[in-house]
């Protein structure tokens, strides 16, 4: 499974915020966006496991 990634860019004097799954990316002005994004995509790709939850499939 491809991993999250989070990139800081510069493009024309500023910074912005590069986050990636694969071969797709998204751009933000704001890195607290970006993390936001990123952290959600995160967590909807690697649900929390339950507890008792078989971790050998």
């Amino acid at each position: 499974m491809s991993e999250v990634c989070i990139e800081r860019l510069e493009r024309r004097g500023s910074a912005i915020w590069q986050v990636s799954l694969g071969r797709r990316t998204l751009t933000f002005h704001e890195e607290l966006a970006a993390r936001t994004f990123a952290a959600q995509l995160h967590m909807r790709l690697n649900p929390p496991r339950q507890p008792g939850e078989d971790t050998h499939k």
